[in-house]
């Protein structure tokens, strides 16, 4: 019941008509050098208002990579805390992370789909306020990111693919995985992209795979991720 509820949010999330309050175009902000005068660069400006989406998302976080450039984060869950360093080569799926860190997203999301010696995958929930951040947040996918050299081994965070008919694997910029398979699991290799990996605590995610889960791959007892904090 708990997949298909997830599927009807998503369902009523991709259905919205597509009203977008500021255009990138229209909202940058000049960084001028002091000793010169000149514009360095122009940086999108962000405020309530703002709202992502398939038009604005690419040059967004194109421009947010330039200015934000931490990538160390900690995961607090019920479980105990994951440390996460983003790789600065997946400029967009780093800056995404980083942006939904920094927005509180991740606040009260779950560990939903948790399959033992494979991955734990977290970022969603069946509670609708999740739904209205995404709402608030915008509606846009990333694409695939995977020309760096990055494998599916243990301990590695990737993206995985919407759910929306999607033939290109655009990534769901709401969710990530963590390999948690000794072997890996490297038949995911080409398709999706691997953007960070565990630092400290693949205890802790291996505490999580264990879990008892129901027939969808929910953890019985429910994973709450009840903060991402940036580090550094």
């Amino acid at each position: 019941m708990r997949l298909i509820y997830v599927i009807i949010m998503f369902a009523l999330i991709y259905s919205c008509n597509e009203k977008y309050k500021v255009n990138i175009n229209t909202t940058l902000k000049k960084k001028i050098d002091a000793n010169s005068n000149k514009i360095i660069e122009e940086i999108p400006k962000i405020d309530s208002e703002f709202i992502l989406s398939e038009k604005n998302s690419m040059d967004f976080f194109l421009q947010y990579d330039k200015i934000h450039k931490e990538n160390i984060v900690e995961l607090d869950t019920d479980m105990g805390k994951i440390e996460i360093t983003l790789f600065n080569e997946t400029k967009f799926h780093r800056s995404n992370f980083l942006y939904l860190s920094k927005k509180k997203y991740f606040k009260s999301t779950q560990f939903y789909r948790v399959i033992n010696d494979f991955i734990i995958q977290g970022g969603n929930s069946d509670n609708r306020k999740i739904m209205n951040k995404r709402k608030k947040i915008g509606k846009y996918l990333l694409p695939v990111d995977n020309n760096h050299g990055f494998k599916h081994s243990r301990g590695m965070v990737s993206m995985p693919s919407s759910i929306i008919d999607n033939p290109h694997k655009l990534a769901s910029p709401y969710e990530f995985f963590i390999v948690q398979s000794k072997s890996g699991a490297h038949f995911l290799d080409g398709d999706y992209t691997v953007f960070g990996k565990v630092s400290k605590g693949m205890d802790i995610v291996d505490k999580i795979a264990a879990v008892d889960t129901d027939n969808m791959d929910w953890p019985i007892s429910n994973i709450f991720i009840n903060n991402v904090k940036v580090i550094k």
